[in-house]
């Protein structure tokens, strides 16, 4: 049946992405993250519905008329570096050079969707498409998934699909925290037009806490935790957002098992968790092997690679401050699970550079954005979404630091938001509300102008501003 559905709107949907390529750009963040070949078969599950999409974004990006003008700016100068700079790290790549080819190619159609942003994305229509894209396909698997969690009573352990670039259950609840500041926007802005997405959002938002929950990921945990404070303080409804968060709690105390809580407690005591200590060791080794590749590290996936782990292990007791506790590096080959050192490892020292500016910038620019436009009194709208893809940065910046998860796709689309927030949207507001002052003195200056005053008993009663020429 899904199949039947699937290929039925197939065609109707092709038509409409060529027509207009901000909804096929929407479509391809969507593809990329619900992976809707998971969820059928036979003929509808043998197109690579990622690649059909990107090919119109592409063409359709090709013929259109009235092109924005496009603005790389500073943090697209960044993202195209680290691009190049991965591409050399992968030709001199230490480990497999196959397996780097193939994770090159991968990211590289990542950095094709960040460029297409930057130059589709020109107005709020387009935004919006894009956010629900990524609501519609993160958001709705957490909800499905959450919703299977709470019906089993806090049993269900929720992961991703094999497969999926969210296969992964740590990477899953990170994604689904980077969810939340995205629906919060999408709640303001059109949860008062139909009360049915109202609720669904603030559902959808409910359910996606429960599904973080229920992956029972550490980093997820962390990175929901911080996301919450951060949230507080950028809120203007603190009394409501606490009175949902204890309501929230309340709720999810039901169904936290008591498994769930001691995994948590170990966060407390990381430094004695054989699985922290672990990820620690790996860590040490992407560090080395940095220290041995220092500009361009090892490629992808080097460390994950047996014989560069070991090699990189002959030197780990030459670094004692970098402490690892009682673990140690014996039958080691295993993923970073940290972006900072699987950056570290796969680029050097040169790529963490880039890709902390990539991270610092894209922040900084969506939070001066929001204060901008706040302080000149614009448009609501583009401060929230500002701020929403702040927040979501913020998050993966947090829950990012234990995961191997660098290169996925939606930081780089949010990377993308942020370029069109500071070169296309925040200057057509503050343009429109120069505009609108300008033309507001001189409705003004023509009242004014119009007044007649008294005049001498020589002169006639002229305008006022006559009189002063």
């Amino acid at each position: 049946m899904r199949d039947l559905f699937l290929l039925a709107v197939l065609p109707f949907l092709v038509y409409a992405m060529f027509k207009r390529p901000f909804i096929a750009l929407g479509m391809w963040p969507w593809t990329a993250l619900f992976f809707p070949n998971g969820w059928v078969y036979g003929i509808a599950g043998s197109i690579r519905y990622n690649l059909l999409i990107a090919g119109i974004t592409i063409i359709g990006y090709l013929v259109m008329k009235n092109k924005p003008k496009v603005t790389f700016g500073l943090l697209g100068v960044l993202v195209l570096a680290f691009f190049f700079w991965t591409t050399i790290s992968t030709m001199i790549t230490i480990g497999r050079p196959e397996v780097a080819w193939v994770f090159w190619n991968r990211f590289s159609k990542v950095i094709t969707l960040f460029v297409f942003v930057v130059l589709i994305v020109e107005k709020k229509l387009h935004l919006d498409v894009l956010l629900w894209g990524v609501a519609l396909s993160v958001g709705f698997y957490g909800t499905l998934e959450a919703l299977k969690f709470v019906a089993s009573g806090g049993n269900h352990m929720i992961s991703g699909m094999d497969g999926h670039v969210l296969g992964d259950r740590n990477e899953l609840a990170v994604a689904f925290v980077m969810t939340l500041p995205i629906c919060v926007y999408l709640l303001g802005e059109y949860g008062k037009r139909a009360r049915i997405l109202q609720l669904g959002l603030v559902g959808v938002m409910c359910m996606l806490v429960f599904a973080v929950v229920g992956t029972q990921s550490r980093g997820g945990f962390i990175a929901l935790l911080t996301l919450a404070g951060y949230l507080f303080m950028k809120s203007d409804r603190k009394i409501l957002l606490s009175v949902l968060t204890v309501i929230l709690v309340a709720v999810l105390a039901n169904f936290v098992s008591s498994d769930y809580t001691s995994r948590m407690d170990t966060i407390e005591t990381a430094t004695s968790d054989a699985s922290f200590m672990g990820r620690v060791v790996v860590w040490k080794l992407s560090f080395i092997l940095a220290m041995q590749n220092p500009f361009f590290g090892g490629g992808f996936k080097a460390i994950e690679n047996f014989a560069v782990a070991s090699e990189m292990a002959r030197e780990f007791f030459s670094y004692s401050w970098f402490y690892t506790g009682d673990a140690l590096p014996v039958g080691f080959a295993r993923a970073a699970h940290s972006i900072y050192f699987q950056v570290l490892g796969d680029q050097g020292f040169g790529g963490l550079v880039l890709y902390l500016g990539c991270l610092y910038f894209s922040w900084s620019k969506a939070g001066k954005a929001a204060r901008t436009i706040r302080r000149a009194g614009g448009a609501r709208w583009l401060a929230t979404v500002a701020t929403s893809i702040q927040l979501s940065i913020f998050a993966f910046a947090v829950g990012g630091a234990a995961l191997s998860f660098a290169y996925f796709d939606l930081i780089f689309t949010l990377f993308g938001l942020v370029i069109v927030l500071e070169t296309r949207l925040v200057p057509a507001e503050l343009k429109r509300l120069a505009t609108a002052k300008s033309a507001a003195a001189a409705a003004t200056a023509t009242a004014s102008g119009g007044a007649l005053v008294p005049a001498s008993s020589a002169q006639r009663l002229v305008p006022v501003s006559r009189q002063g020429a």
